[in-house]
C-alpha cells in the first residue's frame, strides 16, 4: 500500500510539473486529428493559438518566439505542402502574446482571451494567405483566392468562439504546473 501510494503521489507531481508541454505535445494530434464536429463551414479553429497564448502571457514575449517558432516547425512539418509556412505568424504571435498582462477580472480576463485568440488567428490566416497570394499572383486567378477570405473569417469566429473556455483552463493549469511542488 506505501508503495502503491508513493508512486500515484511521484506521477502526480510529474504531471502537474509537466502538464504544459504535455499539453503542448497535443498540439499536433488536435491539428491532424481535425474533429468535424468542432468545425464551421469546414474550418476548424486554429488550435495553436490555444496553447500558445497563455504559454506567453506566463513565460514573456522571449518564450512565446521560441515556442511559436517550435509550433510552426511541427505543423510545417505535418502538412503536405511545404511551399507555405505558418511559423511568420505563429512567432509573431508568441512576441505579442507575450507582451500581454494577465488580468485579475475574471469575466473580463475571458473575453478577452477570445478577442486576443481572433486576432491572432486573423493575424496568421492574413500571412499565410499572402504567401499563397503572392506565389500565385496573377489577373486571371484572382477571384479564386475570394474563397479563402470565407475561410480566414470562419477560423477567425471560432478561434475567439473556444479561446475563453481553452485558455482559461489552461493558464490555469500552467499557473499550477509553475509553482513549486
Amino acid at each position: 500500500m506505501g508503495a502503491n501510494f508513493e508512486i500515484k503521489y511521484l506521477m502526480n507531481k510529474f504531471f502537474k510539473k509537466n502538464s504544459s508541454i504535455l499539453c503542448f505535445i497535443f498540439i499536433p494530434i488536435i491539428f491532424l486529428w481535425h474533429p468535424n464536429w468542432l468545425g464551421f463551414l469546414g474550418i476548424q479553429p486554429y488550435w495553436p493559438l490555444f496553447w500558445l497564448l497563455p504559454w506567453s502571457m506566463i513565460h514573456g514575449s522571449i518564450n512565446g518566439l521560441i515556442f511559436g517558432l517550435f509550433l510552426g516547425l511541427i505543423l510545417d512539418s505535418l502538412t503536405l505542402d511545404n511551399n507555405f509556412t505558418q511559423i511568420p505568424g505563429l512567432i509573431l504571435c508568441g512576441i505579442l502574446f507575450g507582451r500581454i498582462k494577465l488580468h485579475s477580472d475574471i469575466l473580463v480576463g475571458h473575453l478577452r482571451y477570445g478577442l486576443i485568440c481572433s486576432f491572432g488567428s486573423f493575424l496568421c490566416g492574413t500571412l499565410y494567405f499572402l504567401q499563397i497570394l503572392f506565389k500565385n499572383f496573377s489577373d486571371s486567378t484572382f477571384l479564386l483566392f475570394i474563397p479563402s477570405v470565407k475561410n480566414i473569417l470562419a477560423e477567425v469566429f471560432l478561434t475567439g468562439l473556444f479561446a475563453p473556455f481553452i485558455c482559461s483552463q489552461l493558464i490555469r493549469m500552467f499557473k499550477f504546473s509553475r509553482r513549486k511542488l
